[in-house]
């Protein structure tokens, strides 16, 4: 039709043609284009198509198609061999200016045949380009409007009693600055208490739980010190205080609960661990790899291992059955798998906290913890003679996203 249209001559003969080929579509194809155009705001346009159309005779429409039978035999053309056309249903176009009105005309209000809904294939809405914000489900995500965000709790232990065998955690204290700054960075209000006993760990951590987080959208724990296996039902592990007692992971997660810490129900509450999970060294196994080795572990590096030491209480046995609720909306994140070391270096940190927190100032503006997180253990795991791998126990709801300015 189209290149019937260009051949026609001036663009007088043009609009004539296009007249033309229009009625010959059927009765109700030029009163629809008319209608079109008006709404499309061309009404003088439709007004001069309408003269032209008046002033030129319209030919018969064409014959029918000669029958699909020969003249010797008649043949019988199956249905199935022509492509199916889509379920056509009459649908009411109405002009916009002309939609308050009660008497609608003939050319106003048009049947036409549209392709059937359920036909039509369904594409999802673009966002807006560029915007990680739009990219988001916000039924799917934690919301993170409050600012502060929320608080962030920061126990360092870096000097242990002679009594309790445990080292000097050397480069601890870098750690603990990074985190300061990134979270501090990422709007919360970050409180450092350093060099605390087992006791003491447990007020601080009390205390936190007890405040009012009604106005606030999360809660972040960061424990850095020495580490060891211990029983446990739900959250494998547990971390030293400076009098070498042990706290279990289970017990410091479980003052944030659901029971325990009201004002957090179903809000996020982030722990991350710096500590070993054991005694055990991953020499990991052989990979094709192009990427030079890192440092062999030995001199400046050191583990945050203790040996497992067994409750003298009668506590759970690890496999032990208890009825307790699933706690929601918390992630826990350790720096190394259950029952391995933790590697730090005296110089730069941990391997943990050293990719942590390069990961959050590249990605946080873009991508939810737990992606992050993966991208931590990725680069963890690629240091050193001696492997390592983080990992986390994730009982959140939705999809976590840092605020950023």
């Amino acid at each position: 039709m189209l290149e019937e249209l260009q051949s026609a001559g001036s663009r007088g003969e043009q609009a004539r043609q296009l007249i033309i080929d229009l009625e010959t579509r059927g009765k109700q194809a030029f009163p629809a284009f008319l209608s079109i155009l008006r709404d499309t705001g061309q009404g003088s346009l439709a007004e001069m198509l309408i003269q032209e159309c008046q002033s030129q005779p319209v030919p018969p429409p064409p014959p029918p198609p000669p029958p699909l039978f020969s003249s010797r035999r008649r043949h019988t053309i199956s249905v199935s061999a022509f492509p199916q056309l889509p379920d056509l249903r009459p649908v009411e176009l109405e002009l916009r200016e002309e939609k308050q009105r009660k008497n609608v005309t003939p050319h106003e209000r048009l049947s036409i045949p549209v392709q059937a809904e359920s036909e039509k294939p369904r594409i999802p809405p673009v966002p807006a380009r560029g915007s990680t914000v739009d990219k988001r489900s916000r039924d799917q995500e934690y919301e993170m409007k409050a600012d502060p965000c929320g608080h962030c709790l920061i126990l360092n232990n870096v000097n242990f009693c002679r009594d309790s065998g445990l080292s000097t955690r050397e480069g601890s204290d870098i750690d603990c600055e990074k985190l300061e700054r990134r979270f501090k960075a990422l709007h919360f209000t970050v409180l450092t208490q350093r060099d605390l006993k087992a006791q003491e760990m447990v007020l601080e951590l009390l205390k936190l739980s007890r405040q009012d987080h009604s106005a606030l959208d999360c809660c972040i724990v960061v424990i850095l010190s020495h580490g060891c296996q211990t029983s446990h039902i739900q959250f494998p592990g547990g971390v030293y205080g400076t009098d070498g007692k042990p706290i279990p992971i289970e017990k410091i997660v479980n003052y944030f609960n659901g029971s325990n810490c009201p004002s957090l129900r179903g809000k996020p509450k982030l722990f991350f661990i710096q500590a070993c999970g054991g005694e055990q060294r991953d020499q990991g196994f052989v990979v094709d790899c192009d990427s030079p080795e890192d440092e062999v572990p030995g001199g400046s590096l050191e583990s945050d291992a203790t040996p497992f030491r067994v409750p003298s209480d009668n506590g759970d046995e690890p496999d032990a059955i208890a009825s307790l609720p699933t706690p929601s909306d918390i992630l826990v994140s350790y720096s190394t798998f259950p029952g391995f070391v933790s590697w730090r270096e005296k110089s730069s940190g941990s391997w943990y906290v050293e990719m942590l927190d390069n990961v959050l100032q590249q990605y946080a503006h873009l991508e939810d913890l737990l992606t992050m997180l993966v991208r931590v253990a990725n680069a963890v795991s690629a240091k050193g003679r001696y492997k390592q791998i983080p990992g986390c126990f994730n009982f959140l709801r939705k999809k976590f996203f840092f605020t950023c300015d």
